[in-house]
């Protein structure tokens, strides 16, 4: 079994491709995915890339999604350290390593630039990793 943990824009784009995630596989994430990935969605609602209905159907896809989602105190703490040790300006990024430092085999983004920042403090793996198995 291997540990991944997600981001909210891996877990919309799991959503929008139905993908089901192999049983051999547990995903993790901080609690802010449901909030950031409802955000992602009504963005693309407000822009027009996507309907209302589809819109629904997605947040239900993220709501029914097997997902433990984390929000201990030493996620939060590890976090914080991470944001500061990068000189981050904000948390939530510090917050999605830090439970894949903490919970996960490697750590899957939708973010190119956010994988390249931490590729030395979590083992990056590829979307696709998530659709073996």
């Amino acid at each position: 079994m291997t540990r991944y943990g997600i981001d909210a824009l891996t877990a919309v784009r799991l959503v929008r491709e139905g993908v089901v995630v192999s049983d051999q596989h547990k995903l993790v994430a901080p609690n802010l995915l449901r909030s950031q990935a409802l955000s992602i969605i009504y963005r693309s609602v407000r822009d027009g890339s996507t309907t209302a209905t589809d819109a629904r159907q997605q947040l239900e896809g993220i709501t029914t999604m097997s997902i433990r989602l984390l929000g201990d105190r030493v996620s939060r703490g590890t976090a914080f350290r991470l944001a500061s040790s990068l000189d981050w300006d904000d948390t939530p990024n510090a917050e999605y390593v830090a439970v894949a430092q903490l919970q996960a085999d490697a750590f899957v983004t939708g973010d190119p630039a956010l994988a390249k920042a931490v590729a030395d403090l979590v083992t990056v793996a590829p979307y696709e990793a998530l659709l073996a198995g």
